[in-house]
């Protein structure tokens, strides 16, 4: 069964699913066993110097983790702060912690780690393992004064004191299930212990809790780059009737898509597999005039790059008062006389 097959049975649940619910119960146990041994203090948390903000969520696949990581640590450095953001260098080679320029190879860095590093001033870091990549950061960027974690909100070995809980709000939790008959990394009783949710998207989610703050996020854009020329910026009505084909190898490739209509284009969609990596002929379309493309696609295709390819940066936009409430808990964390542990 092909990854797209599985995720299409966990947000349209027939029966199939279900056959996997054995398996989702032995994984939702031992996540609970986890949990409770870091709970019970027989497994440990490592704490830095400087406060930590996660930025997870509880079910696979993209909810706009990184346009928030991007927003939050953009805002923060408006604030007066020193942020520098941790990743995990998923599907890539790198062995060790190392910062991250916007011109690295996606491939040893990771394709969300160099998208961050494209668009941010502060310090990026990737490695295989967040609490040694966050502390060969701060060992070598002694400004750092606040770390943010970028999808580590199952990451317990890192300790923190702000977690923000991302939910895809057209797609919700899917079937309810926990992995692999379901979408879910945790159980939705998890998000009674977050500090804030964010709901991206419009509409509403059953099995939200009310006792959390919770605050709505939407992503924004609607100008165009080129690939090749990045100078060179267009706006949807500048491409008439071209036959357009539009790329996506995110967590959900809809969304994309969905934001592309919305702006007008009709087009022919190529949805790929989350870190998909790209190879030229993938991009060949050759009815194509216009390739469309998210910024973490484009990462993975500049190498190959051709004038037909467009990319359409999008920027987090948060309605309430998030960063307020993040800067105000992390102070209010640093004089606990105890640090809470990550499911405190």
């Amino acid at each position: 069964m092909t990854i797209e097959r599985l995720v299409g049975l966990w947000y349209r649940p027939p029966r199939l699913a279900y056959v996997l619910t054995p398996l989702g119960l032995i994984y939702r146990s031992v996540a609970r066993l986890r949990r409770a041994l870091y709970r019970w203090g027989m497994l440990r948390s490592t704490r830095f110097a400087v406060p930590v903000i996660v930025v997870g969520n509880i079910t696979v696949g993209g909810t706009g983790k990184t346009p928030l990581t991007i927003w939050l640590a953009e805002s923060l450095s408006a604030r007066g702060m020193a942020p520098g953001v941790v990743c995990k260098s998923y599907a890539a080679s790198a062995v060790s912690a190392s910062r991250v320029a916007r011109r690295d190879d996606p491939a040893v860095r990771g394709d969300e780690a160099v998208l961050l590093a494209s668009r941010l001033k502060c310090p990026v870091w990737s490695g295989p393992d967040r609490v040694a990549t966050a502390r060969a950061m701060l060992a070598a960027r002694s400004r750092v004064d606040v770390v943010i974690c970028d999808d580590g909100l199952q990451h317990y070995p890192l300790a923190r004191d702000f977690e923000i809980a991302l939910i895809d709000a057209g797609r919700g939790f899917g079937n309810g299930l926990s992995l692999p008959a379901g979408p879910m990394r945790e159980p939705r009783s998890r998000l009674r212990s977050v500090d804030a949710l964010v709901l991206n998207g419009e509409g509403m989610v059953a099995g939200v809790p009310d006792c959390v703050p919770t605050f709505r996020m939407t992503l924004q854009g609607s100008c165009l780059r080129n690939l090749i020329d990045p100078a060179r910026m267009a706006t949807p009505g500048e491409f008439g009737d071209k036959r357009i084909a539009a790329i996506a190898g995110i967590g959900h490739p809809e969304r994309f898509f969905d934001h592309l209509r919305g702006l007008g284009f009709e087009f022919r969609a190529y949805p790929f597999p989350d870190h998909y990596e790209y190879r030229a002929p993938d991009l060949s379309l050759p009815d194509a005039e216009v390739v469309l493309m998210t910024e973490k696609d484009a990462i993975k295709c500049a190498r190959f790059a051709d004038a037909r390819m467009w990319v359409l940066p999008v920027s987090a936009q948060l309605e309430g008062d998030l960063l307020r409430f993040v800067i105000e808990r992390i102070g209010m964390s640093r004089q606990a006389p105890a640090h809470r542990t990550p499911l405190a």
